[in-house]
């Protein structure tokens, strides 16, 4: 009777721990329903595809990577389809200054340019740039990087060639909440704020260049803004800069209170006057100069520590080039800018302004070295042109700049 007893009391406590393992399983299924932020719960409702599961992620479905692609996944490095992420701004520099050292690529390459459009917010000569794009896919990528002000989340038009092309914000910490790791992959963010002037736009410029170097194709990087336009057809374009042996950055040694006059005292013994470069914030460079630049541990942090005045985005890739490569530079750059008004801001073109004599000047208008020859090709794109331009420009530019007939031949 004893051990009938003695047996009876094991099965009665396992049933009473299966019972509350049951009640147990069944409240945390609730509660972390109802604890789950709703963006969150509204995906894993209503979505079959998880959400991306690393910081680095292939948007590109297997049946659509490119050829060359084979089973390592080589996809990830040329041709990339989106531009977002969650990776760190540590992870992010760090993937984007890698180097292949076998030159030979294991995939066919086109090379492509990256065009790099640091915004205040909306992009109101984006049907002039859709007219310059068409035709030619395949040769270009386009990063946009937008002032935090700018509430809207994705307002180019589906079938826009900006349409998801905003570049994740600066991430510091890879413990960021899954809400924001959501939103990236919905093709909005928030944007670290950029004041105009100060080190935060380098650091701007330069998460620009990490994350076009994250495309293996892109070769060559140029910087421009919402008030840029292109001044010729997308091939002479692509064209100038593919062929072009040096890159497009402006190094000056100015003196005066405009130049040596800003050159900061506490950057000694690290860095001397006499390498202290001014130029212009528009700049072309290629992959080798764009790696130096999400690369440096040298002088960038020196400009981060005490670059508070001192116009960071005049001076810090202008004196990198200066120290680092001062004769692969064409020592200019290739937006045209208009400083005759004088004063702190240059001259802004409205509709009124906007003739096709005035576009010719900006076209033809100049003399210069390219690649050892003297040309009067100097300047491929313009700025500041005010969004009431653009009924003019869309005017002229089919017929004066061959938007409308001419495409690179695949």
């Amino acid at each position: 009777m004893t051990e009938a007893k003695n047996m009876k009391l094991p099965v009665s406590l396992f049933l009473q721990s299966l019972l509350l393992c049951g009640l147990g399983f069944a409240l945390g299924t609730i509660s972390s329903f109802y604890l789950t932020p709703p963006t969150l719960r509204f995906f894993l409702q209503h979505s079959s595809t998880p959400p991306p599961p690393s910081s680095m992620v292939n948007h590109t479905p297997a049946a659509e990577k490119q050829p060359g692609g084979g089973g390592g996944g080589l996809g990830e490095f040329h041709e990339l389809r989106e531009v977002m992420h969650d990776m760190t701004e540590g992870e992010l520099l760090w993937r984007a200054s890698m180097v292949p050292r076998v030159k030979k690529l294991p995939f066919e390459q086109r090379p492509k340019v990256a065009f790099l459009f640091l915004t205040r917010g909306e992009l109101p000569l984006a049907p002039l740039w859709e007219r310059f794009f068409e035709g030619n896919e395949g040769s270009y990528s386009i990063y946009v990087h937008a002032d935090p002000d700018f509430n809207g989340s994705e307002p180019e038009p589906h079938g826009s060639v900006f349409q998801c092309r905003r570049i994740p914000s600066k991430v510091t910490s890879s413990s960021s909440s899954q809400i924001d790791r959501f939103s990236s992959y919905f093709c909005c963010c928030l944007f670290q704020t950029v004041s105009w002037g100060g080190m935060n736009m380098m650091e701007a410029e330069r998460r620009l260049l990490a994350n076009a170097l994250l495309d293996f194709s892109n070769q060559r990087f140029v910087l421009l803004s919402e008030s840029c336009i292109p001044l010729f057809d997308f091939p002479t374009v692509y064209s100038y800069l593919i062929n072009s042996t040096r890159v497009h950055v402006e190094s000056k040694d100015v003196p005066g209170r405009a130049g040596r006059g800003r050159f900061p005292a506490r950057f000694r013994p690290r860095l001397q006057p006499r390498l202290w470069r001014k130029g212009s914030q528009w700049f072309e460079v290629d992959r080798e100069v764009a790696v130096a630049v999400v690369a440096d541990r040298d002088y960038f942090p020196l400009f981060q520590k005490h670059c508070s005045r001192c116009y960071a985005d005049e001076h810090y890739l202008p004196t990198l080039v200066g120290v680092r490569f001062p004769a692969r530079t064409h020592n200019r750059s290739v937006t045209w800018v208009d400083w005759s008004r004088g004063g702190v801001h240059p001259a802004m073109y409205s509709g009124e302004h906007v003739t096709a004599e005035l576009l010719e000047r900006m076209r033809n208008g100049s003399s210069c070295d390219y690649n050892g020859r003297a040309t009067r090709t100097c300047f491929l794109f313009a700025r500041k042109f005010s969004p009431s331009s653009l009924r003019r420009l869309m005017r002229f530019a089919p017929e004066l700049m061959g938007f409308k007939s001419k495409a690179i031949a695949k």
